[in-house]
């Protein structure tokens, strides 16, 4: 008997990176182990000293194949002396969970993507070529004129069920063919690897139903709303007092801060990040109560309850969880401890 484990990385495409995968066939009994890939074929080396080393970090059911089947998440690091490479974001991750993981930080990512037709590149619900109403009645809505996908979106959200990732909730978002799931509450380590399986689920629907799956900061341009990848964090200080939670907002917005993690926080923000559209703009930050305008909201029932999270909305849809989830713990952590 055998059976087969799908090999997942992220590559080293610039600005954005890229999942990818390939499988391997195992004997009934035998685990996962080290393996390797061309990485001058996925812009992480030289074709000269080509091979890049797969480290086996995460795995679980594969539920497309099904069966005894499962997907393998792996690290890349340096054959000559198994240093991480240079694209191992989840190596950036490991060491804040490993300097602050005392502080219990958790996180929730909710992940924007929209779908569009591989061939024009134009949204779900938009006409050829054209346009379709405003936006208003497609957030959240009902109805065969305001949505599109949701087929996929089902298919994508029993996926991650099966694969047992931490996947709580999903809803069709502000622009026609744009849909968001979120990934949490887990730790700074586990939210970037179910994102990045929950990502390579869905970018596998999409080739079963002939969809892309795009995680592009603004697809539409003009007066559609961006896509992003909205983070919720907290510790176990926020969960029990305000004053923490002004803490990890003024930390945020420390001088410095907001530059580094606008620089993290994926390619195109600027497109994104306008001041319009439910943003503060790239260059300013601010935080509020119930601000969706502002760069940090403070959710309302964590005003009155005066304990629990904060959002921070400026992450791009294809912001790398990994380093996400690392700049706000360490930020946040150190002006904690």
């Amino acid at each position: 008997m055998t059976y087969r484990a799908e090999y997942i990385w992220i590559d080293g495409t610039e600005p954005t990176a890229e999942i990818r995968s390939k499988t391997k066939v195992l004997a009934d009994g035998e685990k996962p182990g080290t393996w390797g890939f061309d990485g001058s074929s996925t812009n992480q080396a030289p074709g000269d000293n080509s091979d890049v080393v797969l480290e086996p970090v995460f795995q679980c059911p594969d539920p497309i194949r099904g069966g005894d089947n499962i997907l393998v998440l792996c690290e890349t690091f340096i054959p000559e002396d198994m240093s991480p490479h240079p694209t191992n974001t989840r190596a950036l991750a490991r060491a804040a969970m490993d300097k602050y993981g005392a502080q219990e930080p958790i996180f929730g990512l909710e992940q924007e993507y929209t779908m569009l037709d591989p061939v024009t590149a134009w949204p779900a619900g938009f006409p050829d070529h054209g346009y379709p109403r405003p936006q208003g009645p497609y957030y959240c809505g009902v109805g065969a004129v305001r949505i599109h996908g949701r087929d996929l979106v089902e298919r994508h959200t029993t996926y991650c069920i099966e694969a047992g990732l931490a996947i709580s909730g999903t809803n069709a978002e502000v622009m026609p063919g744009q849909w968001e799931f979120q990934i949490g509450p887990v730790d700074t380590l586990t939210v970037g690897d179910h994102m990045w399986m929950a990502r390579y689920l869905l970018f596998r629907i999409g080739e079963e139903y002939g969809v892309e799956l795009s995680i592009e900061a603004k697809p539409m341009k003009g007066d559609w709303n961006g896509a992003g990848m909205h983070s919720n964090f907290s510790t176990k200080a926020m969960r029990e007092n305000y004053d923490a939670i002004i803490t990890a907002c003024e930390s945020l917005g420390a001088p410095g801060k907001p530059e580094e993690h606008i620089k993290g926080y994926g390619s195109g923000i600027q497109d994104r990040l306008t001041g319009a559209h439910e943003t503060q703009r790239f260059d300013t930050f601010s935080y509020g109560v119930s601000d969706r305008g502002a760069s940090v909201r403070i959710p309302w029932q964590v005003a009155r309850d005066k304990q629990g999270y904060i959002e921070d909305r400026r992450p791009n849809a294809n912001a790398d969880p990994y380093v996400v989830a690392a700049l706000i713990t360490n930020t946040c952590c150190e002006a904690l401890a």
